[in-house]
């Protein structure tokens, strides 16, 4: 099919891309031309509610598992390698179980059903490991048959509870930050600024549960009771779901309005159906529609040259005229609907590469910890426990946000041309550089470590341990919330929980590779130079030549950030009138 005749053909289908791009300055002229519809404001009340239950969600969880790594060692008896491999492993599996949880809410259940089902099993899965710390637990060194029983019934209750509450937290964080966030109206001025507002609590909320437990919490756990320190956590996720039901009539529900992931197997499908096809020089040829009967003229994605093997898919045939075909979805495809995937294509380098960030990032619940329990835990009069420090990084977080957001942007802004500011991916890239020198520090810690250690000195004081922690806070600060800005804003307007639940998943992988690269250098080291660089007894081991090959690895990971992030292109829009 020739073009002019394609043209002729498609014109009336057709909507012109012109690729004429359009910012926020273009995008607030939009809004103040529409004319203004007085509506309903929202309140406070259920986004109040969603904010405690959080409080009480986040204190639950990370009661759970800021210190799993310690009672898996001390009570369960598991080693010092497999006990960082476990909760590795838990701690990724419930950042993963976002994906599920968001496309399950966005398909078939919703945000409101998604977390009620998941705070009901939430609950199931607290009660177990709750039960299991109170069943008695066999002696170390005991391999009779009784305490081989006695063993496998603790680690059955509290292992499935643990996994149960794994697949209940995932649920709960992917639908109720979203069920927040639809408690205000799309159509108020008032509510958007109340909306950004309401994320900002959010995360003031995160924070407040971490600080709670990490302090709290693992006290009970380490000079109490792990029973009742577990039973805690089990009283606020009931705390919480007696708050979401009693707070059910207020809430405003959204019906689920289908998968994202099927616009991204169309347009695969149809750019191989239509693989024989020639594309059409001019890019304003290929099929774009604009929605009928509305007030808002509804911006579209721009067309860009890369990649273009998927551009077959926005072709039209006259086959597919004649047939009257061109409004199967798996036959044909919108401009928008292809850019939506070519945007998941240029991501796909710079989500790799946060999985190698968040390997870093989880070693602050695992070897971090360890490598704090054969310290010296005394800090004057108190004793510190190791898992306490996780707190400290929070509050070196919200430094770091105070300070990022007060200071170094002020100051950028002042010193780039025309008063620009750090690029998000700039922002990402500094938390990547950061994270070399957080890992070459707890290296440089271990050496002092061990040579105090060899030379028969006093243990070092585990306040050595902080200046790694506020490096990694500093690179969390930089990299993990604005990743989560950079995928929100650069995700299409119907793949933006997709996108926002994957950028979480980077954690989750974060943590599956942290627990492979630790479980393959104890048995590479071990069977190499026994007893290997992670052993039981870390006074025996080398845990500075693991930290500084998450050194080398972050290294190398930068440099590929860099590369890519060179390379993306950024999404444009058009207006279509």
């Amino acid at each position: 099919m020739d073009e002019a005749a394609a043209g002729q053909r498609a014109s009336p289908l057709l909507a012109k891309n012109d690729g004429s791009s359009y910012g926020e300055e273009s995008q607030s002229l939009l809004e103040e031309q529409e004319p203004q519809v007085k509506t309903k404001q929202s309140g406070w009340r259920a986004p109040s509610i969603i904010l405690g239950l959080e409080c009480l969600e986040s204190m639950a969880f990370n009661g759970i598992a800021t210190n799993l790594v310690v009672y898996i060692r001390s009570v369960l008896h598991g080693g010092i390698a497999s006990s960082a491999s476990t909760s590795s492993l838990w701690y990724g599996t419930s950042f993963f179980v976002p994906i599920l949880g968001a496309t399950i809410a966005d398909t078939y259940w919703g945000n409101y059903k998604t977390v009620l089902i998941s705070f009901i099993m939430y609950l199931l899965g607290t009660v177990f490991i709750t039960v299991g710390a109170f069943l008695p637990s066999a002696p170390a060194l005991c391999n009779t048959e009784s305490c081989s029983s006695m063993n496998g019934t603790q680690h059955l209750v509290y292992f499935s509870g643990l996994y149960l509450t794994a697949i209940g937290c995932g649920g709960v964080r992917s639908a109720l930050l979203p069920l927040g966030a639809d408690q205000f109206n799309n159509d108020s001025s008032l509510d958007i600024q109340k909306r950004r507002n309401f994320f900002s609590l959010f995360y003031i909320c995160v924070i407040f549960g971490v600080i709670t437990s990490g302090t709290i919490v693992v006290w009970i756990q380490e000079n109490v009771s792990w029973a009742i320190g577990y039973g805690v956590a089990t009283a606020c996720i009931a705390l919480a779901l007696i708050g979401f039901l009693v707070g059910t009539p207020i809430f405003r529900r959204h019906e689920p309005h289908g998968s994202p992931v099927r616009s991204v197997f169309q347009v695969i499908v149809a750019s191989f159906r239509n693989l024989a096809l020639e594309l059409p020089a001019d890019s304003s040829l290929l099929y774009e529609v604009r929605r009928k009967n509305t007030q808002k003229s509804e911006p579209k994605l721009a067309h860009t040259d890369d990649f273009r093997f998927l551009d077959k898919a926005a072709i039209m045939s006259d086959l597919s005229l004649d047939q009257d075909s061109c409004t199967s979805p798996w036959r044909i495809c919108t401009v928008t609907q292809v850019e939506e995937l070519k945007i998941l294509i240029r991501l796909l380098p710079i989500w790799a590469t946060g999985i190698f960030f968040c390997v870093g990032i989880s070693q602050m619940h695992t070897t971090f910890i360890q490598q704090g329990t054969v310290m010296n835990t005394k800090i004057g009069s108190l004793s510190i426990p190791a898992a306490s420090l996780y707190s400290f990084e929070v509050i070196c977080v919200t430094f770091w946000v105070f300070l990022v957001n007060k200071v170094i942007i002020p100051v950028t802004r002042a010193c780039f041309a025309n008063g620009a500011e750090m690029t998000q991916l700039q922002r990402i890239g500094i938390g990547r550089f950061l994270m070399i020198f957080a890992m070459a520090i707890a290296a440089f810690l271990e050496m002092k470590r061990l040579e105090s250690v060899q030379g028969g000195d006093q243990p070092l004081s585990i306040a050595w341990q902080l200046p790694q922690y506020f490096i990694i806070a500093g690179a969390e600060c930089f990299t993990i919330i604005t990743q989560l800005e950079f995928f929100h804003g650069q995700a299409p307007d119907s793949m933006k929980s997709m996108l926002t639940a994957f950028a979480l998943l980077t954690t989750a992988l974060g943590n599956y590779f942290s627990s492979a690269i630790i479980t393959l250098i104890a048995r590479v080291t071990g069977t190499w130079h026994s007893p290997g660089w992670i052993p039981d007894d870390l006074n025996k081991g080398h845990l500075d030549y693991y930290y500084w090959c998450l050194a080398a690895i972050s290294a190398v990971n930068f440099v590929v950030y860099i590369y890519f992030a060179s390379k993306y292109k950024l999404k444009k829009a058009v207006i279509q009138v």
